[in-house]
């Protein structure tokens, strides 16, 4: 039981380098995955002269891929969207918002996200990186978006939905496993869930329409992992926001749209389930509701209190102890999958490479839409 908990937890940590607590608690099989951030990162320099040190980054990479006692290898996962959610930039290469792909007509939009996708997703792979929180798969529909604005790939529902799946089968062609996210859609909330719990009141019509249908081309497709909203959404569950809700994970995701891969959520330190739940009832919910995958990214009180929950509620609960043990099973066997499916990573000299530096730049372009959000997620 104590391992398969370990599967279901992903942490952020603190720090550039891998602390002998963390690399423990790796090698116990205590948590599934890593995530790295910002602040895990060597940087030299300030404003728009900083530069990653990508030595000391694939040193701590390479320091963070420990395995189980079981030998399930525990993976690193990064938030590489392009724009002002990218985490390794220079000499990495600099990539543009992903809404600039409406600037281009259709066909060459799509190409283009593919493109992208694959060199990115390149980069990732020299550096050590497994997972990429990417792509966006929320539809920009609402100019006061805090949160999401130039981090979608449009404001057309389907054009969403092609660009950033064939953005995701670039990444797979790189070898890192993509996430979509935010299901059911975060792209018309007027509130940021990492500081409040937003809501929408859109009906079950304008719902299948605009912001579910990304979601339903996604689960066609098999994406491997989507990532959940800490979002109310009226039509689906007045009371609960989509991460801790059965109607929405199990009742819609799982059921309704038929998907079949791993479901994790989104940051359970966010305020708007500490706030309102608080963490430990938060896990259990999630897992409850139908998540595989919980994110737990800074507070390493918070991971130990939702360890200690999940166990200590399994140990009461058999249908708990179902649900943990049917979602550590699908983890090891997405992980084992991608691990026989795993070719050599490329050199460091991929990155920031002069073709990737030129299809950034056909990206970026002329002007394109003005409307933009507001701070990256930390």
């Amino acid at each position: 039981m104590h391992d398969d908990v370990g599967q279901l937890l992903w942490i952020g940590f603190e720090g550039t380098s891998v602390a002998p607590e963390l690399r423990g608690r790796l090698e116990r099989g205590e948590a599934g995955a890593t995530i790295v951030f910002k602040r895990n990162l060597a940087i030299a320099g300030a404003g728009g002269d900083e530069r990653c040190d990508l030595a000391a980054l694939v040193e701590l990479n390479q320091a963070l891929h420990r395995r189980a006692p079981d030998g399930t290898p525990a993976w690193i996962a990064v938030d590489q969207e392009g724009g002002r959610v990218q985490r390794v930039k220079a000499p990495a290469t600099v990539w543009p918002a992903m809404d600039r792909h409406d600037q281009l007509p259709a066909a060459a939009a799509l190409q283009l996200a593919g493109e992208v996708g694959e060199a990115m997703g390149g980069e990732l792979a020299a550096l050590g990186f497994d997972i990429d929180f990417a792509p966006v798969l929320d539809v920009h529909t609402n100019p006061a978006n805090p949160i999401i604005g130039d981090r979608a790939f449009g404001r057309d529902a389907e054009a969403v939905g092609d660009r950033a799946l064939a953005f995701a089968d670039g990444l797979r062609r790189a070898g890192i496993v993509a996430c979509g996210k935010h299901f059911p859609g975060h792209g018309d909330t007027a509130t940021d869930s990492h500081l409040e719990l937003p809501r929408i009141d859109h009906d079950w019509a304008r719902l299948e329409q605009v912001e579910l249908a990304p979601f339903r081309a996604a689960a066609a497709r098999a994406l491997p992992m989507l990532m959940t909203a800490h979002v109310v959404f009226a039509a689906l569950d007045p009371n609960r926001p989509a991460t801790l809700s059965h109607l929405v994970i199990t009742g819609l995701l799982r059921d309704r749209l038929g998907y079949r891969g791993i479901v994790i959520s989104d940051d359970l330190d966010m305020r708007a389930i500490v706030d309102h739940i608080g963490v430990d009832a938060a896990a259990v919910a999630a897992i409850r509701a139908g998540c595989d995958v919980l994110l737990l990214c800074r507070d390493p009180g918070h991971q130990e209190l939702a360890r200690e929950a999940l166990i200590r509620g399994a140990e009461r609960d058999s249908e708990l102890r179902r649900r943990i043990a049917e979602s550590a099973h699908r983890v090891r066997q997405l992980k084992q999958t991608i691990e026989a499916e795993r070719t050599p990573r490329p050199g460091l000299d991929v990155v920031g490479s002069a073709p990737h530096q030129a299809l950034a730049a056909r990206l970026r372009g002329g002007p394109g839409p003005s409307s933009r959000g507001g701070a990256a997620p930390a």
